[in-house]
C-alpha cells in the first residue's frame, strides 16, 4: 500500500466524470487499498479515485462504521434532508453548510466483484453522497449554502 498524492480544487481532473470499472482487477484492489491509506493518513472520512488522479468510479468511506470500499457506487434511494458543515481533502481550509439526504441506500460492487447495498444515515450518508459526487465532477463547494467564514479567516 502507498499514500497517493491528493489533487486539489484547481486540478481539472476533479471536474471530469469518472469511468465505470465493471471488472475488479488486482490493480483496482491496490487502488482502493492506497486510497484508504491516503484517506486515513489525512484523517479524512472518504476519498474518491479522481482525488488521487484516477478517473475510475471507486470510493472509500469510513465515517466511524468501518471501512467501505465501493466500486461503481450509485445512490438508489434517499430520504429526508440534513444541512450540516462539510469539508474536503481536495479543498483544504474551506468548509460550508451543504444540504444532503438524511438517509441513503447505495448499490455498489465490492472487491470480490459482488453487487451489494449499503444504507447510510447521518454522517455516513453525507460521506457517501460527497464521495459519489466526486465521481461526477461535483465538488461540495458547488453545493454550499453558507460558507464557514470563521474557518476561512484562520
Amino acid at each position: 500500500m502507498a499514500i497517493r498524492k491528493i489533487r486539489y480544487s484547481k486540478d481539472p481532473i476533479l471536474r471530469k466524470k469518472a469511468k465505470e470499472i465493471n471488472n475488479v482487477t488486482d490493480r483496482i484492489k491496490v487502488l482502493l487499498d492506497d486510497m484508504a491509506e491516503t484517506m486515513y493518513s489525512k484523517e479524512g472520512l472518504g476519498l474518491a479515485a479522481p482525488q488521487v488522479g484516477v478517473l475510475r468510479r471507486a470510493v472509500v468511506v469510513d465515517a466511524g462504521q468501518g471501512l467501505y470500499k465501493l466500486i461503481d457506487p450509485r445512490i438508489v434511494e434517499q430520504e429526508g434532508e440534513l444541512i450540516d458543515f462539510e469539508g474536503c481533502l481536495s479543498i483544504p481550509r474551506i468548509t460550508g453548510k451543504v444540504k444532503r439526504p438524511e438517509k441513503v441506500k447505495v448499490e455498489y460492487t465490492d472487491i470480490d466483484g459482488n453487487r451489494k447495498e449499503v444504507e447510510g444515515e447521518g454522517l455516513f450518508a453525507r460521506a457517501l453522497c460527497h464521495e459519489i459526487d466526486h465521481l461526477d465532477g461535483i465538488l461540495f463547494t458547488d453545493l454550499i449554502i453558507e460558507e464557514d467564514k470563521e474557518k476561512k479567516e484562520k
